[in-house]
């Protein structure tokens, strides 16, 4: 466990829990949480790296019997949710309502169901900028280091002001290339750390402006004058979207011999 996420935990008594979303419904790769890596499904995969960043207990929240069943017979906890909702934020907070009614857990960290190379410092490492008690929600960034990821518009961009060394505040995310002019430009990652209280705000606000035009569900929260905090990390994890992505978390996740 790192040296910062100790520090944090001294610091906030916080309780948190890790939810991970997962849908059958995927275009590219359909039925993508099930899909196969080395004898287990991917969520099994993502729900042990979860376990391993050792901040909580961790809970799939799935849209279909047969995701529930797979994290089940591995071992781990998972709920059935409506199979109609339009993200994953919606669903990991119908998932925690049904897990825990009372409120017992008061930092809720998404983890999608679709990234099993996360490691789990970085999960960790997503939880840091809630230490500040004026953050809502806390996320992760990468600094880009391959000109191509500048310009691709898959490639969603944060602008932020630095707070301390690893850590900004979030002022805009984009597709596009920005901030103009030289400097570092930042590749989001979209694990996010949220109060408990920001995600049921967050859940019941209608698609803002900006989320609508550059498609981002984050910048709704920043449009509600939510803070968001980000840490930077070392890497991006491998997100399976195709294919050609489960066929890269198949050879990154090979057994070493």
């Amino acid at each position: 466990m790192n040296v910062k996420y100790l520090k944090y935990k001294q610091k906030l008594m916080s309780d948190p829990i890790v939810l991970v979303p997962a849908r059958l419904g995927s275009t590219r790769l359909p039925g993508k949480p099930l899909a196969e890596i080395h004898g287990e499904p991917m969520i099994v995969h993502v729900w042990r790296r979860a376990v391993e960043a050792g901040i909580g207990p961790v809970l799939v929240a799935g849209d279909a019997p047969e995701i529930v069943a797979a994290v089940k017979k591995a071992g781990g906890e998972a709920v059935l949710t409506r199979a109609d909702h339009e993200s994953g934020s919606d669903r990991i907070w119908e998932a925690v309502e049904l897990f825990d009614p009372h409120g017992r857990y008061d930092v809720i960290v998404n983890v999608q169901g679709d990234l099993p190379t996360i490691e789990s410092y970085a999960i960790q490492a997503s939880l840091l900028p809630l230490a500040d008690p004026s953050v809502d929600i806390a996320t992760l960034a990468v600094e880009i280091t391959r000109e191509d990821e500048r310009h691709d518009p898959n490639v969603v961009k944060i602008v932020a002001s630095p707070i301390s060394a690893g850590r900004m505040r979030a002022l805009y995310f984009s597709r596009a290339t920005v901030p103009y002019n030289d400097g570092p430009h930042y590749h989001h990652i979209g694990l996010y750390a949220y109060r408990r209280k920001a995600l049921q705000r967050f859940v019941q606000l209608p698609p803002s402006t900006l989320e609508k035009r550059e498609k981002l569900e984050q910048l709704r929260a920043l449009e509600a004058g939510m803070r968001i905090d980000v840490s930077l990390v070392d890497a991006v994890p491998l997100g399976v979207d195709t294919p050609h992505d489960l066929e890269r978390a198949r050879a990154l996740l090979a057994p070493k011999e």
